[in-house]
Formats: C-alpha cells, sequence, structure tokens
C-alpha cells in the first residue's frame, strides 16, 4: 500500500507575508534575487533564541528528518553502525561507497535492490555516472539518494518479522515506530502525513520542534542518539558526499547537518543547541549559509571556525572570465538584514 496523506490537502506551509528575508544574491553591486524564509535556533532545552520568519508553522521536513528516522530503526533493534548507520541518515550522491553499504545493509537480511521501492536512477555525479555505466548498471534504485534510509526500514520489517513489502505503509511497523520517535523527540506527533519523493511518509512539523527534536539527537540525550551522532561525526563522507556542504560541515565543524529538499535544513551542536531553515521558494542555495550564521550568532559555534568553512563552500557570483582565466567574481550570496538583526536582538536580552 502507498502513503497515503492523512490530512486535507488544503494544509500548507507559511505565506510569503509571514516570511522573512533570509539572504540576497548581489551581483556587480545589484540585489538580484532575494531568499524568503523562516527560521529559529533553540537552546539545549528546545527553547527559541532566535526565530524569523513563522517557525511555529508546519514544513514538510523533507530529508532533514532521516535522522530521526533512522533512530527509530535503531529503536526497533536493527544493528546498524558506522557506515551503514550513516547510510541510513543520508542523502548520498551515489558514489561507489554508499551503493556498496547499502547493497550489504539488503544482504545482511537477505534482501536485494529488488526490494527497495524508492526509484531507480542514475548517479548524481558524471564520474560516478560513468563508473557504472561501464558496469552495465547506469540505473538502480540503490543510486537513489534515500537507498540507505530505504535499506534501514527494510532491514526493521525483515528482523522484526514483519511483511517487508509494505514498508512504505503509514501503519507499518518501522512507519508506526518513526512517527513514536518524531512524537518523543520533537515534543509531539506531527502535524501532516504525505508522500515523500522517494516514496516514504513525510512528515510536517514547525521549525522549532524540528529544531528541538535535532538538538535532543545531537546532544546524545539518550544512547541510541549518541551512537547515531557519534557513527555521523565519524564518518562524514556517507551522509552526502566528498566535498558536499552537509559532509563538510560535519567533517570541519564536528555538528551533525542535514539538509532536506525544497529548501529545508537542520543542525544540531553535541552541546545541544539546533537550528532549523525553511527557504519558502524551495531553494537550497542559502540555507547552510543561514544555518551556520544563525549558530555563531546564539553564540553556539565560535565564528572563526564557520568562516573557513563558509568560504570553502564557496557561494560566490561569477560573470565571464577572469585575467587568470578563470571564473570572474562579480558578487555573492549575503545574508539579509533579519538576519543581522537577529544578533543585535539576541545581544540586548
Amino acid at each position: 500500500m502507498s502513503p497515503q496523506s492523512t490530512h486535507p490537502p488544503t494544509s500548507e506551509t507559511f505565506s510569503a507575508a509571514a516570511a522573512v528575508e533570509l539572504a540576497v544574491i548581489e551581483r556587480s553591486g545589484f540585489v538580484e534575487s532575494r531568499h524568503l524564509g523562516s527560521a529559529v535556533v533553540v537552546d539545549p532545552d528546545g527553547t527559541p533564541l532566535i526565530e524569523l520568519g513563522a517557525p511555529a508553522e508546519p514544513v514538510l521536513t523533507r530529508s532533514s528528518l532521516k535522522p530521526l528516522q533512522a533512530l527509530a530503526c535503531l529503536e526497533m533493534g536493527v544493528p546498524l553502525a558506522g557506515e551503514s548507520l550513516v547510510l541510513a541518515t543520508a542523502s548520498h550522491r551515489a558514489e561507489e561507497g554508499h551503493v556498496e553499504v547499502v547493497a550489504g545493509m539488503l544482504d545482511s537480511v537477505g534482501l536485494g535492490p529488488e526490494d527497495l521501492q524508492c526509484p531507480a536512477v542514475a548517479p548524481a555525479d558524471r564520474g560516478d555516472r560513468m563508473r557504472v555505466r561501464k558496469d552495465g548498471t547506469l540505473v538502480s534504485p540503490l543510486h537513489f539518494n534515500c537507498s540507505g534510509k530505504h535499506a534501514a526500514f527494510l532491514m526493521a520489517q525483515q528482523l522484526g518479522g514483519h511483511d517487508t513489502a509494505a514498508y512504505l505503509d503509514p501503519d507499518s511497523a518501522v512507519q508506526r515506530q518513526v512517527a513514536a520517535t518524531v512524537a518523543e523527540y520533537c515534543g509531539g506527533p506531527s502535524d501532516f502525513v504525505g508522500v515523500d519523493g522517494c516514496g516514504a511518509p513525510v512528515h510536517a512539523l514547525p521549525l522549532t520542534r524540528l529544531a528541538a527534536g535535532i538538538g535532543r539527537l545531537a546532544a546524545g540525550t539518550t544512547e541510541h542518539a549518541r551512537t547515531l551522532r557519534d557513527a555521523v561525526l565519524a564518518h562524514p563522507w556517507a551522509i552526502e558526499g566528498h566535498g558536499r556542504p552537509n559532509s563538510v560541515v560535519v567533517e570541519k565543524l564536528g555538528i551533525l547537518a542535514k539538509f532536506g529538499a525544497e529548501g529545508v535544513m537542520v543542525m544540531g551542536t553535541p552541546g545541544g543547541h539546533a537550528v532549523a531553515v525553511k527557504c519558502l521558494d524551495g531553494s537550497s542555495r542559502p540555507t547552510t549559509m543561514v544555518a551556520l550564521e544563525l549558530l555563531v550568532t546564539a553564540g553556539a559555534l565560535p565564528a572563526e571556525q564557520v568562516v573557513p568553512v563558509l568560504a570553502e563552500l564557496d557561494h560566490r557570483v561569477t560573470g565571464g572570465i577572469g585575467g587568470d582565466g578563470e571564473p570572474a567574481v562579480v558578487g555573492a550570496l549575503r545574508s539579509s538584514s533579519a538576519v543581522l538583526t537577529a544578533a543585535e536582538q539576541l545581544g540586548r536580552r
């Protein structure tokens, strides 16, 4: 059975009128584009420190919920550890290592790629597409960015003696556990359940509750949470891919970072501070920068560590060719006045 929405189709996220400007694209001194959205930073108790826009309104969490979905599988007794646990949490790029780990997860419970119910696609990166084309396996569900999550769901169903074909059904054992884990960590049940891009149930939560849940996980408030957090910190390449934003943030800053489709981003520090961002137009372009700058503003991360990471992720705007033969830099992605004002307001508290 395919997951169905459990709420009316008129449910919706916050409006543009309720949003704030999170970031702008400046080209040659001209503000070319503006990214509207909402964001929140919470302290280790889940209390908001910074609120921008409408963080109390629900958003579809998309893949930013994967840490809690992987945690649910651990709570069901699935023997995930190390790289396999990170792949259960990942939105991967189908690098060779990613695919090998997911295939091993399935094989460990006597299942295979044919049991996955996520779409079959080619690897995201050209180099990996060339590699698998030589093997005659260009398109496979193993290459889908959510295949590790699906493999973990299948493992939970198989090891628990449940129907593996029904693992995406909201009433299946693993999806009921996901709902329970979300409620436990995020302070109550989700506001809406629909269908994600991979076919799994997708939960809607206010950013404030989503951030609180990620903060509790990142702080390692339970043994399973500590296991997951430590696995991600030990194997940052696995959560997205070598040189990719989430992996770079995890590796360089020692914090959890997980993006979701349609402009969602969460980050959590081992101290328990967390940030959740939703870019209203669905763009992921500003979310890493905004999330990191807000954590710095809240005092959860030192600026001197974050600045080099932002430089490495490269938010430059280019135009033409410079004198060195490289693309000329003519502008950049920049934080909006709302983010700067949040810093001033926090300082006055």
